[in-house]
């Protein structure tokens, strides 16, 4: 009670004495809610104030990013090398350059974006206060107040919390801000992964990329690096949009379409992609491929002539060429041919395929609504053999989508310190394994014998005795 009276007197609260102790609501007069109302006004209105529409962005046509839609002829590169193509392009772009948000917690110069120092600089309200290690280099560590890209040293949560600021600048102060949060993928939502949900509570809107993506694609720095499950966390996010492209023209359409849904529609929805580093050929982006890549599956290749004996790969990011050698050996060795699929989300394959369950199931009367995931796969014969470089649980999801029988290999089991070769080996998400898992497949069906899986596992140097790298 004597706290209660302290706090009246010193704000000048009209209480009287027998009624303190009853800590009763008070009523200010109006000339004091006016006055109040008066200033807050002054200062911009009601704070925090949650807006929804903003003026919609002026952003770039797909064909802005026409550097990654092209064939890259003898030149091997990776998906982040892709992505950072798309990512200077934006920063140049006259109508949005400016609100792009680069943010970085302190591997720049892995995903070589080390010539944005000099291009924009690093953000430091007090400027450059030392003189860097690499000031003899063209790009070196430059800060400035007028810095564009968040360095924030090895503290996802520091780069997180920048990541959410500007997200929600569009909500918290009128001003649509288009973060970029680039990362090793381990350390993202397996370390902040409870901000990364507060985001979606926020209806945080921008791009998170998992950088050195896949549990053996980052080879040699074993289990605390190798990220072989962001997309299953992710997936938990009701409104985290996931996509691990194979190709450069993938990413570029996925960051052009997540422009305008978060800020030309408004979409209160926030984007995850993973990137990886391993460099191969890109081809130019078909024609028509643009609705697969947005709702997760797209047929990369169409057997023309398909034999008895055919299946379906189905794959992601840079695992997708352990199947493009798959379906090689399996045509050379067996006479087996194969389609190729590119899942860029499995993730959105399931959702689509849940939502249409949920949509058949609420109006009984009405015509099913076939997923989309079905719909594809229907214009295919032969079991289909999904491989990605995550958990088989990533790929488990959309079985129940699946019209034909439905096989999964992925990384389950801690990542280690080895070649990519042999890491793949060890998961059994190599070409070998995709070939004689093909194979296998086929026997279950019939249309092989089990003296061919025999033959397959032989000619594939298939250990069956080997440990499950699961518990290995």
């Amino acid at each position: 009670e004597n706290q209660l009276v302290a706090f009246r007197d010193r704000f000048k609260i009209p209480v009287d004495d027998k009624e303190i102790a009853k800590a009763p609501y008070v009523t200010l007069g109006n000339e004091q809610k006016d006055y109040i109302l008066k200033q807050r006004e002054a200062l911009g209105g009601p704070f925090p104030l949650r807006r929804h529409d903003n003026e919609p962005l002026q952003i770039p046509s797909l064909s802005a990013f026409d550097a990654v839609l092209k064939d890259t002829g003898d030149r091997q590169v990776s998906t982040t090398m892709a992505f950072v193509r798309v990512l200077n392009t934006l920063i140049r772009d006259k109508n949005i350059g400016k609100q792009v948000v680069p943010i970085v917690p302190d591997e720049s110069r892995t995903f070589g974006m080390e010539g944005m120092f000099r291009q924009v600089g690093i953000y430091n309200p007090k400027g450059q206060l030392y003189t860097p290690e690499d000031a003899d280099q063209l790009s070196y560590y430059k800060e400035s107040a007028s810095g564009q890209v968040l360095q924030e040293g090895i503290n996802e949560a520091g780069a997180m919390a920048d990541w959410i600021a500007a997200a929600t600048a569009y909500s918290v102060h009128g001003v649509p801000m288009i973060p970029f949060y680039i990362y090793y993928s381990m350390f993202g939502f397996q370390r902040i992964g409870d901000l990364a949900w507060a985001a979606g509570d926020s209806r945080a809107r921008g791009f998170m990329l998992g950088g050195t993506a896949g549990r053996t694609t980052l080879n040699g720095e074993g289990l605390q690096h190798e990220d072989g499950h962001s997309h299953i966390l992710a997936g938990t996010i009701p409104n985290c949009i996931t996509y691990d492209p194979v190709f450069g023209y993938e990413v570029a359409v996925i960051i052009q379409d997540g422009l305008r849904r978060m800020y030309v529609d408004q979409e209160d929805v926030y984007f995850y992609l993973t990137v990886c580093n391993e460099n191969y050929h890109h081809p130019a982006m078909p024609e028509g491929v643009e609705e697969g890549i947005l709702k997760g599956l797209y047929r990369f290749s169409k057997t023309e002539k398909p034999g008895k004996k055919h299946v379906n790969l189905m794959s992601s990011g840079t695992i997708f060429q352990q199947a493009l050698q798959a379906a090689e050996m399996l045509k050379a060795d067996f006479g087996i041919t194969a389609d190729l699929w590119v899942a860029t989300s499995m993730n959105e394959l399931a959702r689509d395929g849940q939502d249409a369950e949920r949509l058949n199931r609420m109006h009984p009367t009405s015509e099913p609504k076939v997923p989309y995931v079905t719909e594809q796969l229907a214009q295919s014969t032969g079991p289909v053999i999904a491989v990605t470089d995550y958990m088989k649980n990533y790929a488990e999801q959309i079985r129940a989508f699946v019209p034909q029988s439905f096989h999964t290999l992925g990384t389950d089991g801690f990542g280690r310190s080895d070649s990519r070769a042999n890491l793949r080996r060890h998961f059994e998400v190599d070409a070998n394994h995709i070939a004689a898992t093909a194979v296998y497949a086929l026997s279950k069906e019939g249309k092989v014998t089990a003296k061919d899986v025999a033959a397959a596992y032989e000619k594939y140097g298939i250990n069956p005795s080997k440990p499950n790298p699961r518990t290995a």
